[in-house]
């Protein structure tokens, strides 16, 4: 990525009105090119990879911004670290083999209407939600299709 070309969440900054400093950009375009959910110290050694002033702390204080902003959202997948992920229109769920940590999005319709079928029964109109599988692989050889 070029460094004049801006990330979703730098855009996203920049309409909510926070300031981007060099640090918060960089942070910001570490999480915009993980394909995992970086937790806060994944994301300070990336982080400090580029610019080696980057402190832990600035790294928890940009991800709570984030996060308070709408920008970022937290997941807890069971290994006692919050991971983070740009929030996106798309909505996915999450699959996590538990043995190597590894988080797998997917989506599929049929999960999807029937949560909705759910809470209709129940006399509710979902909003929102959020489904995270837990698993194991049933062929232990295989990585992910």
């Amino acid at each position: 990525m070029s460094a004049d070309t801006q990330t979703i969440i730098e855009q996203l900054c920049l309409e909510k009105g926070l300031k981007m400093t060099g640090q918060r950009r960089i942070i910001a375009r570490v999480l915009s090119e993980s394909d995992d959910h970086p937790d806060v110290e994944m994301l300070h050694q990336r982080a400090s990879a580029l610019d080696d002033g980057i402190s832990i702390a600035t790294v928890y204080r940009t991800v709570r911004l984030f996060e308070e902003s709408g920008i970022l959202t937290r997941h807890d997948f069971g290994d006692g670290r919050s991971r983070y992920e740009e929030i996106s229109d798309d909505h996915h769920d999450h699959l996590i083999d538990i043995d190597s940590g590894e988080v797998i999005e997917f989506t599929n319709e049929q999960i999807e209407k029937l949560q909705e079928e759910v809470a209709r029964k129940l006399g509710f109109r979902l909003v929102d939600h959020r489904l995270e599988l837990f698993g194991v692989r049933l062929d232990k050889g295989k990585s992910k299709q």
